[in-house]
């Protein structure tokens, strides 16, 4: 059984998280988000962060350190879902698979109708910020 792999991008500023709404329709429909997706064959996760931000937001980034990962499954296939530091070297975002943007403390994150894959990263997230 092969598992499928997914990149997701952590900003932080001033204590708090940038997060993003998913446009209505498709499996995340209005879901809140740590934005990237689906790493492509051949690709790494640095090139599929760079790629996904450009494509959901047309904006650049500079991919990070590793903070962690974890697995889950969507429609009957496996995933792991790792999670890198992201730098934003622009900030004009284009929302074009999100609603909307927030930046949010992780307390209130937990509280949010956020997306299960991601949702299964906080405790490592907050592990590694030292936000327990």
């Amino acid at each position: 059984m092969s598992i499928n792999h997914s990149i997701a991008g952590i900003v932080r500023r001033d204590g708090k998280f940038l997060i993003a709404k998913r446009k209505p329709g498709g499996a995340l429909s209005e879901k809140w988000e740590f934005p990237g997706g689906k790493v492509e064959q051949g690709e790494t996760d640095r090139e599929a962060i760079i790629r996904e931000w450009d494509e959901e937001f047309r904006i650049d980034v500079e991919p990070g350190v590793f903070i962690c990962s974890g697995t889950f499954s969507h429609k009957g296939k496996d995933f792991l879902l790792s999670a890198y530091e992201v730098t934003l070297l622009s900030e004009n975002f284009q929302l074009l698979e999100h609603t909307e943007i927030q930046w949010k403390t992780m307390d209130t994150i937990e509280k949010m109708d956020v997306a299960d894959s991601d949702r299964g990263l906080f405790s490592q997230i907050k592990e590694f910020y030292s936000l327990n």
